[in-house]
């Protein structure tokens, strides 16, 4: 089966068939450095051929009868959770994933294939009253061919979670992967899609940098451009996606506040918080990366939470560490600058902040105040900034500070009072009792501020309307008369 078949895709790329292009780039381990397997890379002419077979393919799959979609989708999930080791392992050995983290995302992939493969059979309109006598009804048609640009710290999950409800809607996709994850972020996921009966030409996979994601972007039969990435580069995509009038979500960057009020329970309090700014390196746009904590149990959370991040190991996903590799050492070195920035300006070091090769300690700086890096930027590394407050009042300014609106968490003995303060916090989604990092097929997903535009992931009514366009229709059972 072409799922297992590497040869199949060794050297090519999913472009209406296993192709060669002639440019190939190695899938090299963070961990190891080792070449994984090689890929061919897309050019910009190759975005607009990539084009050319989803608009031809389209028109056909979008004929195709809902039950039909929908079947695909299921299959799809069924091979994969039949077959998930061997997604894990690519996500273990390309991204640098922990087994656990690994396998969580490996079902959250299975989990947007089920949602998609509903979302296929849901009602598509509704009938509208008129003052006329006549039908009226307005129904969600496919926009056409969606552009998918995904990341590389959670590649198949970002990846899957357009392209399933994009398919499922009637559309086709073109996906470009981050170059760091083309496999475990493309070509598997097309191989998965290949072997459940997705027709050639529906999905096309185009390897590449930025010159490549820039023709996507440009490329005016491409209506709709979903993108999980950086905030700037999802500024340079919504500027240039729309002098073209494009629809373009956006899911970018976060520095997101866990606050801990004065009756939490501080010993599970930094457990959480442990969990939130750890899991994965950090590098999840949901991270913990703003510790808010009353001042009546700073100190001690301080001590816990760095006692943690000291016992926790980093190292390569195959020795069972509960850490893995930062993703290159680009990324590994913009951490590191967050932390010595930080500790430069006044923040205390109070664990880590030390790293080997791609391997960066578990890290806690104490004392963040408001201008520091650690508290300003997103770090996308296992870096936790502490800050104390003291009122309620304080607390929201803290919060609303930041330009950043994607997730926040709420650590309090009080649940209703933390339901209450929530509705003074500038953020997509809040959890109450828990940390920062959490997603779910059928939960709405979105930021607000520097965070992206709003809820465009997540159950069906978001999916609908990120991937379909509304369309008015009239009937009568005669000719409307007219005095002209």
């Amino acid at each position: 089966m072409g799922f297992f078949a590497q040869h199949d895709w060794e050297g090519r790329t999913y472009l209406g068939g296993w192709i060669e292009l002639g440019a190939t780039a190695d899938a090299v381990s963070p961990s190891t450095g080792e070449s994984l397997a090689s890929f061919a890379v897309a050019s910009p002419a190759d975005v607009e051929t990539a084009t050319d077979l989803a608009v031809s393919a389209q028109r056909t799959w979008a004929s195709t009868s809902p039950e039909e979609r929908s079947a695909v989708l299921r299959r799809a999930a069924a091979i994969l959770e039949d077959q998930r080791g061997v997604l894990e392992r690519w996500l273990q050995d390309e991204a640098g994933s922990a087994p656990g983290k690994a396998a969580f995302e490996v079902g959250l992939v299975a989990s947007e294939l089920h949602l998609a493969s509903a979302t296929a059979m849901v009602p598509y309109g509704q009938v509208l009253r008129s003052g006329r006598p006549r039908l009226s009804l307005s129904r969600r048609v496919p926009v056409g061919v969606v552009g998918v640009i995904s990341p590389f710290n959670f590649p198949a999950i970002l990846a899957m979670r357009s392209i399933a409800p994009a398919l499922a809607l009637g559309n086709a996709v073109v996906l470009k992967p981050d170059p760091r994850t083309t496999i475990a972020g493309g070509l598997l996921l097309a191989a998965v899609l290949e072997e459940a009966g997705l027709p050639v030409g529906v999905l096309n996979v185009v390897p590449g940098g930025t010159e490549v994601g820039a023709a996507l972007v440009d490329e005016p039969r491409v209506p709709v451009i979903s993108f999980t990435g950086s905030t700037p580069a999802g500024r340079a995509i919504a500027e240039r996606g729309g002098r073209l009038l494009k629809r373009v979500h956006l899911e970018l960057g976060g520095n997101n506040a866990l606050v801990v009020l004065e009756d939490a329970d501080v010993e599970a309090a930094a457990s959480a918080g442990a969990w939130g700014s750890f899991l994965h390196q950090g590098q999840i746009c949901m991270t913990t990366g703003r510790h808010l904590v009353h001042e009546s149990l700073y100190d001690r959370y301080v001590a816990l939470l760095s006692e943690k991040a000291a016992r926790i190991p980093a190292g390569p996903p195959a020795s069972g560490a509960p850490l893995g590799p930062i993703i290159d050492a680009g990324q590994r070195d913009k951490v590191h600058s967050v932390v010595t920035r930080s500790v430069d300006a006044g923040a205390r070091l109070t664990a880590g902040g030390t790293y080997e090769a791609l391997f960066y300690a578990p890290s806690v700086l104490a004392d963040v105040a408001p201008g520091h890096a650690a508290f300003e930027e997103e770090i996308f590394g296992p870096v936790a900034s502490i800050t104390p407050f003291s009122t309620t009042d304080q607390l929201v300014q803290l919060v609303n500070s930041s330009p950043y609106g994607l997730s926040i968490g709420i650590l309090t003995g009080d649940a209703y009072a933390a339901f209450e303060l929530a509705e003074r916090l500038s953020s997509g989604i809040v959890h109450i009792n828990d940390q920062t990092v959490d997603d779910e097929a059928q939960a709405p997903f979105g930021g607000v501020g520097a965070s992206g535009t709003g809820v465009r992931f997540g159950g069906h009514e978001a999916n609908i309307e990120a991937f379909t366009e509304t369309q008015w229709v009239t009937m009568q059972a005669r000719i409307a008369e007219y005095p002209f």
